[in-house]
């Protein structure tokens, strides 16, 4: 089942792969024999639906959940419910992918302007001759 990101882009088969494990948490005994949680990995790298650029802003977001082979493998295990957990996951992904689809904007830099700089070395100045007069009196 494809997983749909926008109108224009949508993720193969191919390229999702979900492997169901034990998960810990909520479930009692049961968490003992059934795997409810999910690892659903994406070969994004590998990805033709998304663009160079969207492939290196994806690995950036995702930080550590980026593996070598550039796949991005996410792991929900919040709910005793297989097919909730698979939901989650698929959900989390197509949020990462929106995020990386926005280009950042573009820093403008700003200058300190000459009458900042000189307020502050007044100020620097006057602080100085405070400190300094805090001294011994001498006779």
């Amino acid at each position: 089942m494809a997983l749909r990101i926008t109108d224009q882009i949508e993720l193969a088969d191919w390229e999702l792969t979900e492997q169901f494990i034990r998960a810990s948490g909520p479930g009692g005994q049961n968490v003992n024999k059934v795997s409810t949680a999910v690892e659903l990995r994406f070969e994004a790298a590998r990805s033709p639906a998304l663009s160079e650029t969207v492939k290196r802003r994806l690995q950036r977001i995702a930080g550590r959940k980026w593996t070598r082979e550039g796949a991005l493998v996410l792991q929900v295990d919040e709910t005793r419910s297989q097919a909730r957990n698979r939901e989650i996951a698929r959900e989390r992904l197509a949020e990462m992918v929106r995020k990386a689809l926005e280009k950042p904007k573009r820093r403008i830099p700003t200058r300190v302007s000459q009458n900042q700089k000189r307020k502050r070395v007044e100020a620097k100045k006057k602080r100085s001759t405070v400190k300094a007069l805090r001294g011994k009196v001498e006779e």
